[in-house]
């Protein structure tokens, strides 16, 4: 009887010890992402969950940059720096894949360019983790918003090798850019 008594007083404790307190086994990583720009990049890192439910949850960070770059290219624009992304120097690394919890950085670079017809105002991505992006759908969509008779600028299909992979796009925003339309002096380079 008396080790029944003990023996209940402990999993008591043990229970109200694991409900007040965090459990020593519990491998619950809160998510969390930042993002800085400056005049010449964007740099972000995201730390937390791959998947939940079978979401893919780290891959939205790349919206979430994509959003930030193309804000950044509009700023750029509006103050008279115009620049676009360096497509080819894009870089992404996702450390951690497989465990649970991933580190997903990326660091998308920009070049100045001489006028304002040459900058990009508008950035998107396209891809996924461990399967072909849907490439050919996104440019059906994109096509629609970029200025009369231009094309996407899209880089080379960039990996990782924990098997992100994604196609990075910019073009010229149809709103912000239209004058370019009216430039005699410019011909679209795409």
């Amino acid at each position: 009887m008396k080790s029944f008594f003990f023996i209940t007083l402990l999993l008591i404790l043990v229970s109200s010890t694991c409900i007040s307190n965090k459990k020593p086994f519990d491998f619950q990583v809160e998510e969390s992402h930042e993002i800085t720009c400056t005049d010449s990049s964007c740099f972000g890192k995201y730390i937390g969950k791959e998947f939940v439910n079978g979401s893919d949850i780290a891959h939205q960070f790349s919206n979430k940059m994509s959003k930030a770059v193309g804000d950044k290219l509009k700023e750029l624009y509006t103050t008279g720096k115009y620049s676009k992304v360096d497509l080819a120097n894009i870089h992404m690394s996702t450390k951690g894949m497989g465990t649970g919890t991933v580190t997903y950085e990326l660091n998308i670079p920009f070049v100045r360019v001489s006028n304002k017809c040459e900058a990009r105002t508008s950035f998107d991505h396209s891809g996924g983790w461990n399967h072909a992006p849907a490439i050919k759908t996104r440019k059906e969509r994109l096509l629609k918003v970029v200025l009369s008779g231009d094309s996407l600028d899209i880089s080379p299909l960039k990996t990782t090798p924990e098997g992100l992979q994604e196609f990075w796009i910019q073009w010229r925003n149809y709103e912000i850019q239209a004058d370019c339309l009216k430039n005699e002096n410019y011909e679209p380079k795409n």
